[in-house]
């Protein structure tokens, strides 16, 4: 089978496959517009890990890096117009897949500074600046799903303002999250936005729910515990899903759907196999199921386009599966709460500390150019 097959057999069964990863450089090389034209990518996804390895690589950035130098710009300013010059580009790039898909793909992610992950009201500032600032209709503004993310981003979309959702782990905190979208959705007719034109994801995040459990499951070392290895996250991600069919199937979900308005489709988010002993392929097959995307790191794109295999819906009518799984998880005496608080705590921690590096990164370009 060759490559082309391969994922076009995966976007045949309805999986939007979004690249994890946007730089300068992919987008002067004509990379990202051969990733859409030969590799079946409709939607890209960044974050400030993302930006900060990009700057740090390379010369792309230096001509503006100059610019901003002679003009005197502050860090914070520099940061801003440099993410917000490369998401306009890519979504220049994907103009063509969002008015082939009617606006469903064809979207890039641009995220507000995770600092502000804990403050409502400085996010939804954020949010909509960042929305005006990039004035391109296929942008989605990405928001996590912390307690204070939740009410900005129904604030947001009440703004006519789309959302990728970032750094879900838990079903409950994902119920939260589409309320949070149902709420936004009425406000935002409300106030006189057409529904149609408003998109939101919701990425639930993958093989981090692994790792962190594997690594209880080892310390609790029993047999009965060492089997349960690897099965977590796929779990989650199936259970997360039997949540979305029940919330968008009723009454509340059916009034919106009579004004226009989408569904926000699940988006499987670090679906990179970070364990070298798992399939690389693993969080992509076992997840398939149509109207979802899979955001994929390049080496995942790349491994699947070379073995990958679609066994069709592997996630529909799976959660009484699933829900064994948490119930064994929970009878060997792995703490399934503290697992999803640590995993949002250190997300957040690890996305501070990338913004934190970029802006260092900038600030010394800067500097070198004065």
């Amino acid at each position: 089978m060759s490559t082309n097959e391969r994922l076009a057999a995966l976007a045949a069964a309805g999986v939007s496959i979004w690249l994890d990863d946007l730089s300068r450089e992919r987008l002067r090389s004509g990379n990202l517009l051969e990733l859409i034209r030969d590799w079946y990518v409709v939607g890209v996804t960044t974050n400030p890990t993302i930006f900060a390895a990009a700057l740090a690589q390379g010369d792309a950035y230096d001509e503006q890096i100059r610019e901003l130098a002679a003009r005197g710009a502050s860090v914070e300013d520099a940061v801003r117009e440099i993410t917000v010059a490369d998401v306009q580009q890519a979504c220049d790039v994907f103009s063509g897949t969002w008015e082939s898909t009617n606006g469903l793909d064809g979207r890039v992610s641009l995220e507000v500074d995770p600092g502000l992950a804990h403050d409502t009201d400085a996010t939804v500032a954020q949010a909509l600046d960042l929305w005006k600032a990039v004035d391109r209709p296929n942008l989605l503004v990405k928001i996590p799903a912390t307690e204070a993310g939740i009410p900005a981003i129904t604030r947001a979309l009440a703004e006519g303002v789309s959302v990728n959702v970032t750094l879900i782990f838990s079903v409950e905190r994902y119920r939260a999250v589409m309320e949070a979208y149902l709420a936004g959705l009425e406000q935002a007719a409300a106030n006189g936005h057409q529904l149609p034109s408003i998109e939101s994801v919701a990425s639930f995040f993958v093989s981090r729910v692994d790792t962190e459990v594997d690594k209880r499951l080892e310390a609790i070392g029993t047999p009965e515990a060492l089997e349960l290895r690897g099965k977590a996250a796929v779990a989650n991600s199936r259970l997360a899903y039997a949540a979305y069919q029940e919330v968008f199937s009723g009454q509340r979900w059916e009034a919106l759907a009579a004004q226009g308005a989408r569904v926000q489709r699940p988006l499987w988010a670090s679906t990179g196999v970070k364990n070298p002993d798992y399939p690389d392929t693993l969080y992509v097959t076992e997840l398939v199921v149509a109207g979802t995307v899979n955001t994929m790191p390049e080496a995942t794109l790349k491994a699947f386009a070379d073995h990958g295999e679609v066994l069709g819906d592997r996630v529909t009518g799976r959660a009484a599966e699933a829900q064994a799984v948490f119930d064994a998880l929970e009878r060997v005496g792995v703490d399934i709460t503290a697992v999803f608080l640590t995993l949002e705590r250190e997300g957040v921690e690890k996305f501070e500390k990338s913004w934190q590096e970029l802006g260092e990164t900038v600030r010394a370009k800067l500097d070198q150019a004065q």
